[in-house]
């Protein structure tokens, strides 16, 4: 007794009910991002639109803490994505009998010598083009292309696909979804049926037999919990041609040559990034952190997503309800008449703000939060769906409203909520309050995003 009263843990012996111990915890801020603290905001416009007289609905909601990037994600950020992809292609390549066979660039087997789910080794560094074999130099080299116009090797565009998979945690947890037909109802006055089927949308995607990304939706019977996980293939390299197809008469092509590949735009906003291709970079920068990380702990961490398009408002406005821009005045310049964000003022003075196109990322001062650029600059996507009635159809704690559109899906059902604005807009849509969207599988010159986190709450209330 004496010896399994010690074992039982502290006040067992006693019989009292003490609960189970942990050790003591504090999430670390991850880098780049700061803490939006929990609280409550009327999102929507106070007044009428002034072109149309239209109300737009409100509805005062509240959003629990969260990490936000302080910044969009920049040109630097997003190559690192395209070169991940890059080098991950390589090391298949490498493995491949046909690039030589190198068995050590995945991993098979765990520590003891037990098969796991092969991946990729990044331990090991890639060969350099001066001390590679024949077979190397083709891996290395198999990414890339001649341009038959100018002759310049060119990372090939086209290779860039991110295959990932998510796991839909909302429909499997649905009382409706349970594999046991007998848990789905709790009325004990029904009989329920144990041969009952549910039928659920399963998104797959593959390569074809000529190469080209495949992405389906199957409708199925319900069998297991691995119906609730989804694959997709991303390509995720940005249009750089956005520049010239968003603007007809108007020379824009330095821009789609330059802005993303030349080192003196890293620290501008990534532009030509869809919705789609924006998701997909959350996920690979979630499964990049859980990667670094150790131990079990890890699978535990809080994903990166899109932000809602509540907690993108909140944000926005410093948690202020009164405030209409992401600053405390609701003009758009100083007393000294500098301007507060990069957007279009006049009927096309760009210059007068300072910057013809997005201006590098924190040219202008944070807001109350300490975030940059949530007015202006580049417009931002979020995870909501975009639908007329807004807020009005969305719960007011945590609101958000998602709706994960299958290819053969009509095109409406295909729209984003976007946020904040652009360095092409007029002070009236870089509003905190101003709300529109774009296609997910569009990509435009003037919208890029940012990441967000949940919040672990430490127990402590400051």
């Amino acid at each position: 007794m004496l010896i399994l009263s010690s074992c039982m843990g502290t006040g067992s012996s006693s019989g009292e009910l003490v609960g189970v111990g942990g050790t003591a915890w504090s999430e670390p801020a991850p880098y780049g991002m700061v803490q939006i603290k929990s609280g409550s905001i009327q999102i929507g416009p106070n007044e009428k639109d002034s072109l149309w007289g239209i109300t737009a609905p409100t509805k005062e909601v509240s959003v629990d803490a969260f990490w936000m990037d302080e910044t969009e994600i920049t040109n630097s950020k997003y190559k690192q994505f395209v070169f991940w992809v890059r080098d991950s292609i390589i090391r298949e390549r490498l493995f491949d009998p046909n690039f030589g066979g190198d068995e050590s660039y995945k991993i098979e087997e765990d520590k003891n010598g037990d098969p796991i789910k092969p991946r990729l080794n990044w331990k090991k560094p890639l060969p350099t083009p001066r001390r590679a074999t024949e077979d190397e130099l083709r891996a290395l080299g198999s990414v890339y292309y001649m341009n038959p116009i100018d002759g310049v090797k060119t990372l090939d565009a086209a290779q860039m696909n991110y295959h990932y998979e998510w796991f839909d945690h909302t429909n499997a947890a649905l009382r409706s979804n349970r594999i046991n037909p007998l848990e789905r109802e709790r009325n004990t006055d029904i009989t329920i049926d144990p041969n009952q089927q549910v039928m659920i949308s399963k998104d797959t995607a593959f390569f074809d037999d000529e190469g080209r990304i495949v992405n389906q939706t199957v409708t199925r019977p319900l069998q297991s919990l691995f119906d609730f996980l989804h694959t997709r293939i991303v390509n995720i390299y940005p249009d750089t041609t956005c520049w010239v197809n968003d603007f007809s008469n108007s020379y824009n092509e330095p821009y789609m040559k330059l802005y993303f590949s030349h080192p003196g735009y890293n620290n501008y906003p990534v532009v030509g990034v869809s919705w789609e291709q924006a998701t997909a970079f959350c996920v690979w920068r979630t499964n990049l952190l859980r990667a670094s990380t150790f131990n079990m702990s890890g699978r535990q961490i809080m994903e990166y997503r899109l932000p809602t398009e509540a907690e993108w408002e909140y944000a926005a406005r410093a948690g202020n309800t009164d405030q209409l821009y992401p600053w405390a005045t609701n003009g758009t310049q100083s007393q000294k008449g500098c301007f507060y964000a990069n957007f279009k003022p006049e009927r096309g003075n760009y210059p007068k703000d300072g910057n013809l196109i997005p201006a590098s990322v924190a040219a202008y001062a944070p807001n109350e939060f300490g975030l940059y650029d949530m007015a202006g600059n580049v417009a931002e996507w979020t995870s909501t769906a975009y639908t007329e009635s807004g807020v009005l159809s969305q719960n007011d704690m945590n609101p958000d409203f998602r709706y994960d559109a299958a290819k053969e899906d009509p095109y409406n059902l295909k729209r984003k909520v976007v946020r904040g604005g652009s360095w092409k807009d007029v002070a009236e849509f870089v509003r905190s309050d101003s709300r529109t969207f774009e296609y997910q599988n569009e990509s435009r010159s003037y919208i890029g995003f940012r990441c967000v986190r949940s919040l672990i709450s430490n127990g402590k209330r400051k």
